[in-house]
């Protein structure tokens, strides 16, 4: 198998590597599992279970590894997806709280299996970094209210509405 992108991101997980994986390449458009290796006979894990599951999101290649109950994941670390629309917003946040996710603040949320994600409308960092200051503390005073980030609600903080 080539690997055109050189670097990428693992994963730690205890046992639900390629559910997970299964269920992210479902979220996304131009997205699929690509390999999967599996634990043998005498190995730490049961045999049979996925050792590693490589997949892409949207083209952009991860990998998830089956290590065990050793190392937990972390909000340290995010996977962070930009969105044109509202719509594209509210489908990858309910899609990724349910089934035991957890919403955070600002656009962060953690899925069932422990990864921390933020969802971002794409026009967002336009809005924070504009030269105005003013626009960009509405801006992010009307970010840092919410949960989900609404759209609408940014643009009339960023228009002083």
């Amino acid at each position: 198998m080539t690997h055109p992108q050189r670097v990428s991101t693992c994963l730690w997980f205890d046992r639900q590597a390629e559910e997970a994986a299964n269920f992210y390449v479902s979220l996304f458009p131009n997205s699929s599992v690509t390999a999967i290796a599996r634990y043998g006979e005498g190995t730490p894990m049961p045999a049979g279970l996925a050792m590693t599951v490589e997949f892409k999101l949207d083209g952009t290649e991860f990998l998830l590894l089956n290590g065990g109950p050793h190392f937990k994941l972390t909000e340290a670390a995010s996977l962070s997806v930009r969105c044109d629309t509202q719509a594209e917003v509210d489908r990858l946040w309910s899609a990724l709280i349910a089934k035991g996710g957890n919403e955070s603040m600002c656009g962060w949320l953690k899925d069932r299996y422990g990864v921390s994600w933020q969802i971002v409308p794409t026009i967002l960092a336009k809005y924070l970094n504009d030269p105005n200051r003013d626009r960009a503390a509405r801006t992010m005073a009307a970010m840092m209210q919410m949960k989900k980030l609404d759209i609408a609600k940014l643009e009339a903080a960023y228009r002083g509405e």
